[in-house]
């Protein structure tokens, strides 16, 4: 007699009986080619904010996007807070083959193009419409393929990352530059950064973006600069008391892949990208436009003073700084009049 397998009583099916259903429905089974259960394509995403800045949240508004366009082809891995590469070491990272995508800052062109430090003057953009003007025209067509053939990085879209602010550890009533005079100020480490800390009038400090918490707690720094919506995801007000409304420069990012992983993709699997990535940066804009226009008003009701200067002498320091550089003699000749008139 067959030895039964464990069930209720009365509905006992002998090991033979299931033996034979298995290799029935095996043999009318359909196989999937090998092909089928190739490995999804990964792609890591570094990126030194925290997950509550809209850059972020863009950044998983495009996993979601990409992976439902295209199941089980691409794994996109986000790494928040600069835990896979701090700020500033992910072009490297790229052209090694370590990483897959990071949001690039065209600040961190310029180390490497330098004359392509023109995108990088304080007061060059005026709005979020001139950046998309730019970086989606004719400037950016030429930008985005010089940056292919030097350094191997494929620009997919700019991003706005916001109206760039001083923010102060403690209050003061800056009016002109020179209000700024002796003040450490956390600018990121690069040199068009660092030029354009001091062209503010302040003691440009350089200092990676996940730090700048701590150094405001304890003094290490007497400020920053960057958006109100990073100023607000990131909870500096907690440790700052002072804003200054500069607007010195309308900023923006690109959302930049390796361009040997690039170069691997099908055409196909390419414009699954670029539409995952317009929708994000769709998602991204308006996100940072809506933070922007309730910034203020958050800010003072967490006790932050907000002053607004004397934007002309802080907009005139900074051109005159940037015109009279050495940045300036290598800046092609017609560009800034195209950028102006775009």
């Amino acid at each position: 007699m067959s030895k039964m397998l464990s069930s209720p009583p009365g509905q006992g099916i002998s090991r033979r009986t299931v033996l034979a259903g298995v290799a029935a429905g095996l043999a009318g089974a359909t196989f999937l080619p090998r092909a089928a259960f190739a490995q999804a394509k990964v792609i890591r995403i570094s990126t030194p904010g925290s997950a509550d800045e809209w850059q972020s949240k863009a950044l998983v508004k495009f996993k979601e996007s990409l992976e439902a366009a295209a199941p089980g082809k691409f794994d996109v891995q986000i790494h928040f807070n600069g835990t896979l590469f701090g700020q500033g070491t992910e072009i490297e990272a790229m052209q090694r083959g370590n990483l897959e995508v990071a949001m690039i800052s065209p600040q961190d062109i310029t180390e490497l193009i330098p004359e392509y430090s023109i995108f990088t003057t304080g007061y060059l953009m005026r709005d979020a419409a001139h950046l998309d003007a730019v970086y989606d025209g004719d400037i950016g067509k030429e930008y985005k393929e010089r940056v292919a053939k030097d350094l191997d990085l494929q620009i997919v879209r700019s991003q706005y990352l916001g109206s760039r602010q001083v923010m102060l550890r403690e209050p003061k009533d800056v009016k002109v530059p020179a209000d700024l005079a002796g003040l450490k100020l956390r600018m990121p480490g690069s040199e068009a950064w660092q030029f354009l800390g001091n062209a503010l009038g302040a003691n440009a400090t350089p200092l990676s973006f996940e730090e700048i918490y701590l150094a405001l707690q304890t003094g290490t720094i007497d400020g920053l600069e960057n958006p109100l919506p990073d100023i607000i995801s990131n909870k500096f007000y907690e440790v700052a008391k002072g804003v200054v409304l500069t607007n010195h420069m309308v900023s923006n990012t690109f959302f930049t892949f390796a361009g040997g992983f690039w170069n691997s993709l099908t055409d196909e699997e390419k414009a699954q990208i670029e539409a995952a990535e317009a929708e994000a940066k769709a998602f991204n804009d308006a996100g940072v436009l809506g933070t922007e226009k309730e910034g203020v008003a958050f800010l003072e009701g967490k006790g932050v003073t907000v002053v607004t200067p004397d934007v002309a002498a802080f907009r005139k320091k900074v051109l005159d700084a940037f015109a009279g550089s050495d940045f300036a003699k290598s800046w092609p000749p017609g560009l800034l009049e195209r950028i102006q008139a775009a």
